[in-house]
């Protein structure tokens, strides 16, 4: 397996992860409006779960590698940087910009992400009982 750089990627997530909050909790407190601060803090919550989520099939992947994995992270990924980093732009251009569009789209993203590991789950187990393994 090659994924070094989904390993790399995802430390990385955590990492900025880490940046993005002390961000929002020291440098930007009381520079924004609430709805402004809450959208960035969203954007913190939202990127930690699915960066802790990435670490969970990472490790999954790693004991039973399984068509679609790849995908559940790339959808992550692209969800990540489209929905958290459409909030944190939004709420630094102190609401300006027509970042209000891509929001959603991450969500799809990240919505997707969890519906192919929905369906990487599913066909993992019928795979394993069809080749006897339990």
């Amino acid at each position: 397996m090659h994924d070094r750089p989904w390993w790399s990627l995802t430390a990385l997530s955590g990492a900025l992860t880490v940046i993005a909050g002390a961000f929002g909790a020291h440098a930007l407190e009381g520079q924004l409006a609430p709805r402004l601060a809450a959208a960035f803090e969203t954007g913190v919550r939202y990127q930690a779960w699915h960066t802790l989520a990435m670490l969970a099939v990472l490790a999954w992947r790693a004991n039973l590698p399984l068509a679609g994995q790849r995908l559940v992270l790339l959808l992550w990924t692209v969800g990540i940087g489209l929905f958290s980093g459409s909030l944190y732009v939004l709420a630094l251009a102190g609401g300006r910009g027509g970042l209000v569009l891509i929001t959603p789209l991450g969500g799809l993203a990240l919505i997707g992400g969890w519906l192919a590991l929905a369906v990487c789950a599913l066909r993992g187990r019928r795979d394993q009982s069809e080749s006897g393994r339990t």
